[in-house]
């Protein structure tokens, strides 16, 4: 597989960069359980606005995205007007559709922040879901204090773009080389890599194992627990 391409015991920021000083996590399919979601509410858009319904590989190909860049990559063909009424249906069944798939936190990551925050690490969050949404998902997560900072993509452009992450480093003043950006998609890593600094893929998520080793990430791990043993040497 792709995966053992990458050298499991390579660290996580070079040895001349000095301690690790904030970790920026992804939302969606890297802390919490929300691709069935996700997907279940984009066929149910797709359903109200009468388009047609694409294939899961394809609407798990886009998580990641923000709401209307990924409507643009599924429904190229859509006007303004189409765009809006698309994302106006997926937004109103995320948010409150109640027979939506659940979307719990993924094993150990209660864990994994109480011991990052314990050390010191400053912890945020650059995430392609809307404000309403991650505050939401924080609210009944009751993870809102771990994090010093949050980022949505209505605050600033979708990934790939750097402007999250380099929102993220104004805000906590945190050197770029001290700095790791944890996500499920290939978008956090392109995310990540055009902002200067280095990122982990977890392959529990959205996106396959071989799509994250080629945006060359600095690790591959398969879960919560595995980032939490390597984050514990960094």
């Amino acid at each position: 597989m792709a995966r053992s391409s990458m050298d499991p015991q390579a660290p996580l920021l070079p040895p001349d960069d000095g301690e690790l000083r904030l970790v920026v996590f992804d939302w969606d399919g890297t802390l919490m359980d929300s691709p069935r979601r996700i997907v279940y509410c984009l066929r149910r858009a797709a359903r109200e606005t009468g388009l047609p319904e694409r294939e899961e590989s394809a609407l798990r190909g886009i998580i990641g995205l923000g709401v209307r860049a990924a409507v643009s990559e599924l429904y190229p063909e859509l006007d303004e007007a189409g765009m809006d009424a698309f994302a106006t249906s997926y937004r109103r069944c995320y948010l409150e559709a109640e027979d939506a798939p659940e979307e719990p936190l993924f094993p150990g990551v209660t864990e994994l922040l109480e011991d990052l925050d314990r050390r010191g690490i400053l912890l945020a969050v650059a995430t392609s879901k809307s404000r309403a949404g991650l505050d939401r998902a924080l609210g009944a997560s009751g993870l809102e204090p771990r994090f010093v900072a949050t980022v949505t993509s209505d605050e600033q452009p979708s990934k790939p773009s750097p402007a999250m992450v380099e929102e993220l480093l104004r805000r906590t003043g945190v050197e770029r080389d001290r700095t790791l950006m944890i996500g499920d998609s290939v978008y956090d890593l392109q995310m990540a890599r055009a902002a200067g600094v280095r990122a982990v893929g977890i392959t529990h998520g959205a996106h396959s194992d071989d799509r994250l080793a080629a945006e060359r990430p600095a690790a591959l791990l398969p879960d919560i627990a595995a980032l939490r043993h390597r984050l514990t040497d960094a």
